[in-house]
C-alpha cells in the first residue's frame, strides 16, 4: 500500500510502512519519521498558456459615408496618422473593405461597437465588422 501526499509543488508517494518527511503538507499538518529508500518526488508540469484568437477589424464601403469622415474614424479609433488612414480609406472606396487593425477577441468587438456607435450617433451608414484572422 502506498501513501501519497502533496507538498507545496511536489507530490511525495512512499510505502506507508516507510513514510517519512519533515516537510509541511498544504493543510498544515505535519508528517515526521524515517525516511525510507523507496520515497520519490513527482514535480508537477506547468501547462504553456494558449495565446489568444485575433481578430481583424474591418471597414466596408458604402455610398453615403464621406471619406473624411471615415478617415476621422481611423485617426480616432485606431490612432492612425492621417496619410496611414487615407491610404485604408482609399482602399476601402476602391477595393469594398479595409482592415483597421488585428486584435484580441474583446479588443476588436470594443473597436467595432465604438465605430458603429460614433457612425450612427452622425448618421452615418458606415459598417464595420470582424473576422477571425488566419493564423
Amino acid at each position: 500500500m502506498f501513501l501519497a501526499a502533496s507538498f507545496r509543488n511536489h507530490l511525495v508517494v512512499a510505502p506507508t510502512e516507510q513514510v517519512a518527511v519533515a516537510t509541511r503538507m498544504t493543510n498544515g499538518a505535519r508528517n515526521i519519521g524515517t525516511t525510507g529508500p523507496a520515497t520519490s518526488v513527482i514535480t508537477k508540469v506547468k501547462s504553456k498558456t494558449k495565446r489568444p484568437s485575433l481578430y481583424r477589424v474591418l471597414i466596408l464601403n458604402d455610398d453615403y459615408t464621406p471619406m473624411e469622415f471615415v478617415v476621422h474614424v481611423l485617426e480616432k479609433f485606431f490612432q492612425k496618422d492621417a496619410e496611414a488612414a487615407t491610404k485604408i480609406m482609399l482602399h476601402v472606396h476602391h477595393h469594398g473593405l479595409g482592415e483597421c487593425g488585428i486584435f484580441t477577441y474583446e479588443i476588436a468587438e470594443t473597436k467595432v461597437t465604438q465605430v458603429m456607435d460614433f457612425a450612427r450617433k452622425h448618421q452615418h451608414p458606415l459598417q464595420c465588422v470582424m473576422e477571425k484572422a488566419d493564423a
